[in-house]
């Protein structure tokens, strides 16, 4: 994550564009200021209040009459409690008026910040996902958005609320007399350099803190999506162990904020107090021809400025904290979207794809994944890719759909770069089916008919799924079509995940199909299955097959053997077996294994086959 650096001028201007953001919020955000303006000012009324209790009493003139604000004239037996009511009153709105907008702001700004977030999120380029661990990421959208409110609205109403408390106070102590409050405002230059040498150390610690806590949030992510590779291979105590590393470091970094705030608040007590008893000393001093009420209201609207002092010195906390968390955020928000230059949109089109001398490395990376590649598909043809991992297959197929950016070469559809195209655009003429099936929380029919495919009838869902040979386990489901898969599908298997994605690209009905070992979580009788539908589907498409499975490819047009980025080996599947060649050597490597495994197997070990169920090999 990217550090700004914390000098004063680099805060101002985070904060201040922090608080761009409560324009939309400007009319509620107006109301609780003018709540707290009406809360503060009721603090040295209740001073003068009690000047003139004390000197009533002194005067022993309780039973005459006397003028008070908005009263006009009554006994002081009556008048008093009359006016600490109106002004409790006058103090109660404002705290509702003050609390209760500045919620509105508060909630209304998070759900904003959250909202920008997540719509950075989904059009942030693929690299960003692969620099940024989903931990850290999703810890920005809940723990580092609610700091930043905090800087945002809560520091802003002790500011206002408390700020004003202090200037209205100060204010009736300089009417009461000048001089003493001369020796109080000597205290603020001392107050200013403790805030802003505890600001800096905030700052510092709240960073560590918001990484801590993206830590935690990311180990307990990997645990919960990973929990039965834990159990599978006894990773409890591991990740028990991990996960309280992490969480005892965010323990340590949030108690040494404590103690920096521990240690900072009764420091400033200690100044504002010693300030305070000479205060004190003065006013018994030099009370001169004050009355009894003067002095009493005095030191009580001088002991009335510690509280909000205190507390106008410990948003710096809050603002600091918030700071570190708008960090992060408008690092994200910064972020360039996926590049977007394209302005060629097509309703249909044939499909015709051509690979012109395609090289390609990953940002920051010397190691080149595709070499020069070159090659053509024509539209309504099947051209397999083969090779071992780490060959540049997948990356190819990430590339079609401009996942990633190429700066060597050409991708062209129909004779069109890739990149001429709009991104909307060009992925609605592509169909992916990848290795790693995604699926959401919802119904088996929305998982189908996920994204622009929402709003499909429901008949031609159900006429993918029968394409996809899904229909047979769907109907065995609890409530069929409309059962919920659980995260990710975990309520069903991988082979059902993987027919649900190919269902989905059935349904999509896009010109060019990528099948991105599309059929590796299958068992041999749901390949089959696949095989089916994906020779109905792949009919009149253009299709890249990227297979580690040999068998699920025999029928291909074209057959490209892949190692080191580059294209070795090309032709049919006869061709290349009677060529002897890389190709040839994988089909009975794998052969082979086939055979081994099914002379392994046996009626007593192997549940749910008949004894003499034969095996299908590859064709040789």
């Amino acid at each position: 994550m990217q550090q700004t650096s914390p000098d004063t001028p680099s805060s101002l201007k985070i904060y201040l564009r922090l608080l761009g953001y409560l324009k939309p919020f400007v009319g509620h955000f107006t109301v609780s200021i003018l709540g707290y303006l009406i809360f503060s000012s009721s603090q040295p009324m209740l001073a003068g209040v009690l000047k003139l209790f004390v000197d009533g009493l002194t005067a022993g003139s309780a039973a005459q009459q006397q003028a008070f604000p908005l009263l006009g004239r009554m006994e002081l037996t009556y008048g008093i409690p009359l006016l600490v009511v109106l002004i409790i009153l006058w103090q109660g709105l404002g705290s509702f008026l003050g609390n209760y907008y500045l919620a509105r702001v508060s909630l209304g700004l998070i759900n904003h910040l959250r909202q920008r977030l997540f719509a950075s999120l989904l059009h942030l380029p693929n690299t960003y996902f692969d620099r940024h661990n989903s931990g850290h990421l999703v810890s920005r959208i809940t723990y580092n958005v609610t700091m930043v409110t905090g800087a945002a609205t809560d520091a802003v109403k002790v500011v206002v609320r408390e700020g004003m408390t202090v200037a209205f106070l100060f204010l009736y102590l300089l009417w009461m007399n000048w001089k003493l409050t001369a020796v109080m405002a000597a205290l603020l230059p001392v107050i200013g350099l403790m805030v802003n040498s505890a600001s800096r150390r905030f700052r510092k610690q709240s960073r560590k803190i918001q990484a801590s806590m993206g830590d935690l949030t990311h180990i307990a992510s990997e645990t919960i999506h990973g929990y039965r590779v834990v159990r599978s291979f006894g990773g409890e105590d591991y990740e028990y162990a991990r996960f309280s590393r992490a969480n005892d470091e965010n323990t340590r970094k949030e108690l040494r904020m404590v103690r920096t705030s521990a240690t900072f608040t009764p420091a400033l007590q200690l100044a504002i107090f010693t300030t305070m008893a000479a205060v004190l000393f003065l006013v018994l001093l030099l009370r001169g021809d004050s009355s009894a009420g003067d002095l009493v209201a005095y030191i009580t609207a001088a002991g009335m400025i510690p509280k909000p002092i205190r507390q106008l010195s410990e948003v710096s906390g809050t603002i600091q904290k918030g700071l570190a968390g708008a960090e992060s955020i408008f690092e994200q928000l910064d972020e360039a979207p996926e590049t977007d230059r394209g302005t060629v949109e097509r309703e249909r089109i044939e499909g015709r794809l051509e690979v012109r001398n395609l090289t390609f490395r990953y940002a920051g990376s010397e190691r080149v994944i595709l070499d020069d590649l070159s090659f053509t598909i024509e539209p309504g043809q099947m051209v397999a890719l083969v090779g071992r991992s780490g060959s540049g297959k997948s990356t190819l197929a990430s590339l079609i759909p401009r996942f990633y950016h190429h700066a060597q070469g050409k991708i062209l559809i129909d004779g069109i770069d890739v990149e001429d195209y709009t991104l909307r655009n060009l992925r609605r003429h592509i169909a992916l089916v990848a290795q790693q099936t995604s699926l959401f929380n919802d119904t088996v029919a929305n998982n189908i008919a996920y994204g622009d495919l929402a709003g499909a009838p429901r008949v031609e869902i159900e006429r993918a799924a029968e394409a996809a040979y899904a229909r047979e386990f769907i109907d065995q489901l609890s409530e069929g079509f409309d059962t919920l898969v659980g995260e990710n599908g975990v309520l069903l298997s991988g082979g059902q995940r993987q027919r649900l994605a190919i269902a989905r690209a059935i349904l999509k009905d896009a010109p060019i199909l990528v099948l991105d070992e599309a059929t590796s979580a299958l068992d041999t009788e749901s390949e089959r299955h696949i095989q089916k539908a994906l020779d109905r589907v792949m009919a009149n498409r253009t299709t890249l097959v990227i297979a580690h499975r040999l068998s699920t490819i025999e029928k291909a047009d074209v057959i490209m053997v892949m190692d080191q980025g580059r294209i070795i080996e090309s032709g049919s599947h006869a061709e290349l077996l009677r060529a002897g060649g890389h190709y040839a050597r994988l089909h009975a490597m794998q052969f082979n294994e086939n055979e081994t495994e099914e002379t392994k197997k046996s009626p007593k070990t192997t549940i749910g086959m008949e004894i003499n169920q034969p095996h299908e090999h590859s064709k040789g």
